[in-house]
């Protein structure tokens, strides 16, 4: 072999090496904290700060006293109410509306959208007030339906994503369905609806992720621990059991699980839809 071969050859396993290094890297910066906080979560109080990740007589009755101390799985279960809720009406309204945007003609449909896609520049904290004073006009604070119907009719992000995507599916589709005999909604549901599964994941997923992830709008709208959502148990946990280390992980990480589950089951679905709906840098 040449020596120009094998400089190439040299800087190919270089950059491989560099690239692999930096992956891994990333990876533990988004991988360690979770380790560590599993790690604490099964350590004894006064030995967090141990730097022996894995404790060599786990705690495992952490778990059991954060259901004790907190009404956690009353809140997992409000969490999952509400993330289950709002990600439904969301992919539901969303999607109409970017079937609208993307496949029906009407006098203003660009600059509609355009104007609808705007509001995503708005900063969720300049919303907070005005919202908070309509919950408190329809006597909703601190119920339920302050925290489903907010976010139940769609928002701008999920319309654009639905709209970007039933742009990319050919039109062959809806004129044969057409010519079957279909309605306009018939031809939403029954026909483009159905082949845009990957961005229905995509969309159920982020949303999923950001309602349970949310703490802004359950700090407002709500007092009770009897339908507070995770997030606010984690604070009020925090707030209460502040030097009670191992327990504040393990509610964090019991907190986590639920997210990691769902994400397990729909990755294959939503890494496919990220690649089809174009956010994946296409």
């Amino acid at each position: 072999m040449s020596a120009h071969g094998q400089r190439r050859i040299l800087r190919r396993t270089v950059r491989g090496v560099l690239i692999y290094a930096a992956l891994i890297a990333i990876a533990w910066c988004a991988v360690g904290p979770i380790l560590w906080a599993l790690g604490a979560s099964l350590k004894a109080e006064g030995t967090v700060s141990d730097p022996n990740p894995i404790p060599s007589d786990p705690h495992w009755s952490n778990y059991g006293e954060v259901f004790g101390l907190l009404p956690l799985g009353r809140m997992l279960l409000n969490t999952a109410v509400y993330a289950g809720c709002i990600t439904a009406g969301q992919v539901f309204f969303c999607s109409l509306a970017g079937y609208a945007f993307a496949r029906l003609r009407f006098p203003g449909r660009e600059v509609l959208f355009l104007a609808y896609l705007t509001t995503l520049m708005v900063p969720l904290t300049v919303t907070v007030i005005p919202q908070f004073i309509l919950m408190r006009t329809f006597g909703w604070v601190d119920t339920p339906w302050a925290m489903i119907v907010p976010g139940l009719f769609g928002s701008a992000f999920g319309t654009y994503l639905m709209r970007q995507f039933f742009r990319t599916l050919p039109a062959e589709l809806e004129e044969a369905a057409i010519l079957d005999g279909c309605s306009t909604w018939q031809v939403y549901w029954r026909v483009l609806l159905p082949h845009a599964r990957p961005a229905v994941m995509v969309l159920a997923v982020l949303t999923w992720i950001t309602v349970w992830n949310d703490f802004l709008w359950p700090l407002v709208m709500i007092q009770r621990n009897e339908i507070a959502t995770v997030t606010l148990g984690l604070v009020r946990l925090q707030g209460q059991y502040h030097t009670q280390w191992p327990l504040l992980m393990a509610a964090a990480v019991t907190v986590l699980t639920p997210l990691l589950i769902v994400y397990a089951f729909a990755q294959k679905s939503f890494v496919r839809g990220v690649a089809q709906s174009g956010l994946g840098g296409r």
